[in-house]
């Protein structure tokens, strides 16, 4: 079976159905549909075409439906079959009693909490992508729960007009209008920007854009990525899986792959407390709303790496980006950004 409909493989007499991983796959749902109702043991080992780290293979346990019947596992004349016919589904359930982490069908932060686990074991098992058909929860309450989930959409929608208001407030203040901390746009107002206020606007706001990719970065690699530097104590390590453990642990769980408003509103006020002290209101509300542009485009295509079927100029930043969670966790760490390669 060959198609994007219903895409079958078999590896080591095993049967796979991986329909449902063709838009996940890290080298592309290509592959896999050029290798669909066929044996894959021998491309899965072909470097060129695609390299497979020790996580491929364990992801592949999860999609296994069944096994080939060939001579070799038929049952003896007595009816006993051989011990070759014996195979593991390595489900959820299976993962958990193997690996003895966390068992994907109960809420995953409790377990954290309460796993005792030692930051060496924690970290080596974090890192190990798990794929699940289901978004996993994280709490047992509801209320706590909904404010973990984040469909991709709500990004533009939510900051979108939060971007909008940075400009205009920056615009009108670089005309000598005192703003109150709380206040909202009138028409009135917005009949006094001047073209020379929203130039300057402009100006911040694509240095706004340059800082976005510096912040990406430099959160992801020196916050998100503290590995080294975390402590042994199950409140950090809770902290860490909540903030980006569970995003390496299900990567393309897709109702955690953009950033939930609360969080990064809390993650973002220092930072914009911070410019106003350094650059100003006027120069700090443009800056503001060209990062928060970035951060939409930002998020956005995160998504769309791990989810979409991208046209080629960006199969290529899909690869890099996913080779950081299936390969290498250690590097690759921009999206927006280019200041780091592989």
């Amino acid at each position: 079976m060959s198609n994007a409909d219903d895409c079958w493989v078999t590896y080591k007499q095993n049967v796979y159905d991986l329909t449902g991983f063709l838009d996940d796959h890290p080298g592309g749902y290509e592959i896999i549909l050029r290798h669909g109702g066929k044996d894959v043991e021998e491309s899965m080992r072909d470097a060129d075409e695609h390299e497979h780290t020790q996580a491929a293979y364990n992801l592949l346990d999860s999609f296994v439906i069944g096994r080939l019947i060939t001579e070799a596992v038929m049952p003896k004349e007595d009816g006993v079959a051989p011990e070759k016919f014996h195979f593991g589904t390595n489900n959820t359930e299976t993962d958990c009693d193997k690996c003895h982490f966390l068992d994907i069908s109960k809420p995953l932060v409790r377990q954290v909490w309460e796993g005792n686990l030692n930051k060496a074991f924690y970290m080596q098992q974090v890192h190990q992508p798990r794929h699940s058909a289901h978004s996993a929860r994280m709490f047992e309450s509801d209320y706590l729960e909904v404010f973990t989930r984040t469909s991709w959409y709500i990004v533009p929608l939510f900051w979108s007009p939060v971007a909008l208001y940075f400009f205009i407030r920056s615009s009108l203040q670089f005309t000598g209008i005192h703003l109150p901390l709380l206040w909202i746009p009138q028409y009135a107002d917005l009949t006094s920007i001047l073209p020379a206020s929203t130039l300057k606007t402009l100006l911040s706001f694509f240095v706004g854009n340059f800082l976005w990719t510096i912040l990406e970065y430099g959160t992801h690699r020196l916050f998100f990525h503290i590995d080294d530097w975390l402590p042994d104590s199950r409140i950090f390590l809770t902290a860490h899986f909540m903030m980006h453990g569970i995003h390496h642990f299900l990567p393309m769980d897709r109702l955690r792959l953009v950033m939930p408003p609360p969080m990064l509103i809390i993650l973002s006020l220092p930072i914009a407390t911070l410019a106003h002290l350094i650059l100003g209101a006027p120069i700090a509300n443009g800056v503001i709303s060209g990062a928060f542009a970035f951060y939409i485009i930002y998020d956005c295509l995160h998504y769309a790496l791990h989810h979409s079927k991208l046209p080629a100029y960006l199969r290529d930043m899909k690869k890099y980006h996913l080779a950081h969670h299936y390969m290498n966790h250690e590097l690759g760490f921009g999206v927006t950004s280019s200041l780091i390669k592989p």
